[in-house]
């Protein structure tokens, strides 16, 4: 049966004007009305008819580019080198784009309005950057906006996310799994035995990826991992201050200190400065991907490099259909592990 304005209207309870006008876009609306009205146009995979449903199938000039936190350096690198290839030959009126930069700030919710927008608003191309969400429900609901995006023919690319089967998405995705593996063995090969790890947010792709390629590297050498080794916590520098003072209160013994990311070693580093151990003679720090502060930290970071920027371009190049997409649609990124000074042998 064919889902009408009035039917988005009762389930979001407003009138149908209101509904016209937060698709419209042509009158102020409340952004918690707008919200509701666009969590009922999902829900209800409601589309335009006649006329707008035949110019809703075009593109505009507008690419959305998602990104969880414009603040971190890790998606402010990739949203600027994905801005940089809008445009050009591939674009019209004179190659000239119009690139908006939609920040979610991590939220589940906002990250599917944004699609919801963005598919409104007739978007030539979605690029959609960092990990992504483990949760059924909203992986489900996410799948079915992209694909709707790509049959309404929208480019969509995902970059440092995780392939989206069966939803005309491509994907360029980061092989933390790698990384994590490789960082983790650096540690193992200078005699580290004790090995705590400050992991992200629990539901983040990324922090299930980065944190299973440590434990392989564990696994790999025999070495038993202590659930005590392990805390969760944000992407951030306070959230890496934090639990490295609870790592050192569940075992003052730990040699070295993985962190999930550079901004969380910094913290880290911090923490341990403060409870008087020295950096990388009593613990070593390592972090992940290689941010452009981290060669400036005191000691330099030991890290992975992820090509941020080249895979931003190459993203950008992709959604603007100025580069092939790779064979089946997926290419893996990978990562370098960069040794400097805040790694070395542990004491004793």
């Amino acid at each position: 049966m064919t889902v009408t304005l009035a039917d988005v209207a009762a389930r979001a309870q407003v009138s149908p004007a209101t509904v016209s006008r937060v698709l419209n876009g042509n009158y102020p609306v409340a952004a918690s009305t707008r919200e509701r009205v666009l969590k009922a146009v999902d829900e209800l995979d409601y589309v335009l008819n006649g006329p707008a449903s035949a110019l809703a199938a075009a593109t505009s000039d507008l690419v959305g580019i998602l990104v969880n936190d414009i603040a971190d350096p890790f998606f402010g690198i990739m949203a600027s080198a994905i801005q940089s290839e809008i445009g050009g030959p591939g674009g019209r009126a004179g190659g000239e784009r119009l690139a908006v930069v939609c920040n979610t700030g991590g939220s589940p919710e906002r990250e599917l309005t944004y699609l919801t927008l963005l598919q409104r608003q007739r978007a030539a191309a979605v690029v959609l950057t960092g990990g992504a969400v483990e949760d059924a429900p909203h992986k489900a609901a996410v799948a079915g906006k992209l694909r709707r995006l790509a049959e309404a023919g929208t480019r969509v690319v995902l970059c440092g996310r995780p392939p989206a089967p069966e939803t005309g998405a491509i994907a360029l995705t980061f092989d933390n799994r790698g990384g994590g593996r490789e960082l983790t063995e650096h540690l193992i090969g200078l005699g580290h035995r004790r090995i705590g790890y400050i992991a992200g947010p629990e539901e983040r792709t990324t922090t299930r990826h980065r944190l299973e390629g440590h434990r392989a590297g564990l696994a790999a050498h025999g070495i038993e991992e202590d659930p005590r080794w392990t805390v969760h916590g944000r992407y951030d520098r306070r959230s890496g201050y934090e639990a490295t003072l609870e790592l050192l209160r569940r075992d003052p013994s730990l040699t070295a200190v993985v962190a999930a990311n550079d901004s969380v070693a910094l913290g880290a580093c911090a923490a341990l400065r403060e409870a008087g151990l020295r950096i990388p003679h009593e613990v070593s720090v390592a972090g992940f991907d290689d941010l452009p502060f981290s060669v400036d930290a005191v000691p330099a970071l030991t890290t992975v490099r992820l090509p941020l920027a080249e895979a931003g371009a190459r993203a950008g190049r992709i959604a603007m259909g100025r580069e092939e997409a790779p064979p089946g649609g997926i290419a893996t990124v990978r990562g370098e592990l960069m040794v400097r000074g805040s790694s070395g042998p542990p004491r004793g």
